[in-house]
């Protein structure tokens, strides 16, 4: 990363978590077809509800015959920690309009907030919404091709764990957290490690003890409280 904020530094920086997205979107297209659902009903699902592993659960949950509103339900639940990550980037954006704020927090994920996060080390605390858009649409499309590739492919790969595609995404964020804490210059790597360690025994306990849907959100939650606690009494 450098500290420019155009539409191709954006581009060049988004590439990398492609990857990323072509494993785990396939993935999605060829379950989607192996449950029953047309090409036609799987890309929209990407296009439309556009909720990274939510719509796995929304698959499922339909294939099974839930009712919508638990559908609907446990799609917000688990994608409600993108409410606390629009809020986060929010305020660089301060200057910009509502209409671009909501294009903005439309499409974010999870890896567009990461890399959002990890240029403010490069740019004095400044994002854009030019860079943010780019790199917001650029992931938006390969989630949708790849969910058509896997659509069109699903009658021929039965299988897709065989081939590492689930874990892709796992490999893709741990990547992007690497890069944050050897860029963060404003936090001691000490606090930073402290913070992950915190997340991952919360993450473990949370797996026991809550629905599956609730997990991100309360870890999430809990890791940002203890987090700042650990920064101000300890670091």
């Amino acid at each position: 990363m450098n500290n420019s904020l155009s539409r191709h530094a954006a581009f060049v920086e988004t590439i990398p978590t492609v990857f990323g997205y072509l494993g785990i979107a396939a993935a999605f297209g060829i379950i989607g077809r192996a449950s029953g659902f047309s090409i036609l009903t799987v890309c929209l699902m990407s296009i439309i509800i556009y909720a990274g592993s939510a719509q796995f659960t929304t698959v499922s949950m339909l294939a099974a015959g839930s009712p919508i509103l638990s559908i609907i339900l446990a799609t917000f639940l688990i994608n409600s920690r993108m409410i606390l990550m629009s809020t986060t980037l929010a305020s660089y954006f301060k200057k910009d309009s509502v209409g671009k704020g909501i294009a903005i927090g439309t499409l974010l994920t999870d890896e567009s907030f990461a890399l959002g996060v990890n240029k403010l080390n490069y740019t004095g605390d400044r994002l854009t919404f030019t860079w943010q858009n780019t790199t917001n649409t650029i992931s938006y499309l390969t989630w949708v091709i790849a969910t058509a590739i896997g659509a069109f492919l699903g009658g021929l790969i039965t299988n897709p764990q065989r081939l590492g595609l689930d874990f892709a995404i796992v490999a893709m964020f741990i990547g992007l957290l690497y890069l944050q804490i050897i860029s963060d210059k404003k936090m001691k790597q000490a606090l930073q490690m402290t913070v992950v360690l915190i997340t991952m025994v919360l993450t473990y306990l949370c797996m026991i003890i809550l629905p599956e849907q609730l997990v991100i959100l309360v870890v999430t939650i809990l890791g940002c409280i203890l987090g700042m606690v650990v920064k101000h009494v300890f670091f």
